[in-house]
């Protein structure tokens, strides 16, 4: 079920006791994970008053924050801003209301685990990835009562050089919980997000959250990885947007058969509308090997491989673009 902004009014919007100067509800804000997304998420928060910490490892990207502050240009406007507190080490995150885990899905275990260490039973917890499975990879180490599942949709980013991110495109953040347990919670954390400048809707059904954007992922992650092209270009070209359709055929019908219920009954339409809204961008997973980085294949199109296997589905358009980008990576290595 869709929570439309104009009902928030008739919620508590208060999740803990915070100060207000100038009228604004003020968080201590942690952000894990200060890529290109997570320098989003900081920039806009900050720059709404929040006080935010940003933790990654990219010293000099930390260094030139520390320095002269954030620049980002793009879609959410110019501005750099220089009261975002940045460390390398996650324990200066301690004691924050709100921990926002904007890491790949390779590291969200290892922060899991370090968040586990210091976290208190009031504090919230958002992670956002691409791909599935990040919710039942942070429940092995922190409880699930207080995690919230977060899903990027036609959102896109990219880092400049340090300290620089170039904001691409803006659509909707989409929120829920990991386990139901108080939904006003949820429309909270949605104020927080659109008083800082996004575009955020509450969703109660954490299933349709998290697998209408993965077939969006499905269809163009893994595909224009292997092609080396942008959006655009995979669906302009036939014999690359049927493999590309193949994909999102094969996670399409897991779904299905997991009894998800998605808003849509023609899951072409929905990739191909997703694909229109930014024919020229990249998939992180392509901009992940410009830079000579591992991707996020196992959390993508290899999940599609892993479930389809598990629950006796073939799915080998997955399983040939999955085997060809893995093939790539140790190549890359």
């Amino acid at each position: 079920m869709l929570i439309h902004l104009s009902l928030l009014k008739i919620f508590n919007m208060n999740i803990s006791n915070r100060v207000k100067p100038n009228g604004k509800d003020i968080m201590k804000i942690a952000i894990i994970g200060g890529g290109a997304m997570g320098s989003i998420y900081a920039a806009l928060m900050a720059d709404h008053g929040h006080n935010v910490c940003m933790i990654d490892k990219w010293k000099d990207h930390v260094s030139e924050i520390k320095a002269n502050g954030l620049y980002v240009n793009g879609a959410s406007g110019e501005r750099r801003i220089k009261n975002i507190e940045v460390s390398t080490d996650i324990n200066d995150a301690k004691g924050s209301e709100l921990y926002i885990i904007a890491t790949k899905t390779s590291q969200v275990e290892i922060v899991a685990k370090e968040l586990s260490r210091f976290i208190k039973d009031d504090e919230l917890i958002i992670t956002i990835q691409n791909g599935l499975g990040s919710g039942d990879i942070i429940a092995k180490h922190l409880k699930t009562e207080n995690l919230f599942i977060g899903v990027a949709e036609g959102f896109g980013a990219s880092v400049v050089g340090p300290g620089h991110v170039h904001h691409n495109s803006m659509s909707l953040i989409r929120l829920g919980e990991m386990v139901q347990t108080d939904f006003n919670r949820v429309l909270s954390l949605v104020t927080v997000w659109t008083e800082s400048g996004f575009h955020a809707r509450a969703f109660d059904d954490i299933d349709q959250l998290v697998w209408e954007k993965f077939l969006c992922n499905v269809t163009f992650s893994g595909p224009c990885t292997a092609f080396q092209i942008t959006i655009g270009e995979l669906m302009d070209n036939k014999k690359y947007w049927k493999i590309a359709l193949g994909c999102m055929k094969e996670a399409y019908k897991l779904g299905i058969k997991r009894t998800v219920s998605f808003s849509f009954t023609d899951p072409e339409k929905h990739v191909t509308d997703f694909g229109n809204r930014m024919p020229k961008a990249k998939p992180s997973m392509l901009l992940d090997h410009e830079n000579h980085r591992l991707s996020e294949i196992d959390a993508i199109n290899g999940m599609v491989v892993k479930l389809g296997e598990s629950m006796g589905v073939q799915t080998p358009y997955n399983e040939t673009i999955t085997a060809f980008i893995i093939n790539k990576e140790k190549m890359m290595s």
